[in-house]
């Protein structure tokens, strides 16, 4: 039995040498190793991975990729030696071959914006495919370079009772404690359009219903994790405008990738790419907790 090791989707762009810079500092902390991965996708297919006569141009171009993440990935130990980093190429599209790969991986890291193997990761039907499918959280590396100095920044979590929010809640209670910083946690509530207002309607009483359901709930996750500092915060306003103000003074937002109520359709619409556009940290989107026994290392 080996540890599972931190993926980290690689295509050699700005945005995949942030991802593996935040992954191999993560590794650190965690004990763990690195695993790069390029997806290569051959240009004369008969299956969606299964080439069928590749020529000369589809080979030197695979090699040169080879070389590359191989480069890549001993640049990257040269900067932790504490920490080990290898690389892999798949064979296939990114969001399938970066998914399969993962049944592996602890954690499967990207970058918000990439070129080759793993363009527009995180601006279409990829990005989609990545979250809903991944066999263990996902981080995308974005957003402002945080104060090395500021050791007290908290990790954020967005929550509705959905199953992913339980998920992405125990996640980052987990994440904050190996951490050692504050967990503040958020649940949003939509008011009603202005023309739909019930009559008896009264905001401050929703609000302190949400608040003290949330208190509630936490109460078993705190005696878990009495170590742990936690915030709570409810709000009357959109979910993705939320956690994206709250990732102003985050290290990372963390949230399930399926949910309801305020957070409903987190990931798959309108609300994923606001949080994704705009976060001011890294997102970690939590579908599948991988099994604590660990498995074999594919690396």
């Amino acid at each position: 039995m080996t540890t599972r090791p931190i993926l980290v989707g690689y295509d050699g762009s700005p945005s995949a040498w942030a991802a593996l810079a935040w992954a191999v500092d993560e590794a650190a902390r965690a004990h763990r190793s690195v695993l790069l991965a390029y997806s290569f996708e051959w240009f004369n297919v008969t299956a969606p991975v299964v080439p069928e006569v590749a020529n000369w141009s589809d080979l030197t171009a695979r090699r040169d990729a080879q070389a590359m993440v191989v480069a890549a990935a001993a640049e990257a130990a040269k900067s932790r030696a504490d920490v080990a980093v290898s690389a892999v190429l798949l064979d296939g599209p990114p969001a399938v071959a970066l998914a399969e790969q993962s049944r592996q991986a602890a954690l499967l890291v990207v970058g918000n914006r990439g070129h080759g193997g793993f363009a527009d990761l995180l601006v279409g039907s990829t990005s989609v495919a990545v979250a809903a499918h991944a066999h263990c959280p996902v981080v995308v590396v974005r957003g402002v370079e945080p104060d090395p100095e500021d050791s007290g920044r908290r990790i954020v979590v967005g929550f509705d009772g959905s199953q992913c929010s339980l998920l992405a809640l125990g996640y980052a209670f987990d994440l904050a404690m190996e951490w050692e910083v504050p967990l503040h946690v958020i649940a949003a509530w939509t008011p009603p359009p202005p023309q739909y207002v019930p009559v008896a309607y009264n905001p401050v009483a929703v609000t302190n219903a949400e608040r003290a359901a949330l208190d509630d709930l936490l109460v078993n996750w705190r005696q878990k994790h009495p170590e742990v500092a936690v915030t709570t915060e409810v709000v009357a306003d959109t979910p993705g405008r939320a956690l994206v103000n709250a990732s102003r003074n985050a290290q990372l937002v963390v949230v399930g990738s399926r949910g309801h109520g305020g957070f409903g359709g987190l990931l798959l619409g309108s609300v994923s790419q606001q949080l994704l556009h705009h976060s001011r940290c890294p997102v970690a989107v939590v579908r599948e907790i991988p099994p604590s026994t660990e498995g074999p290392d594919d690396n």
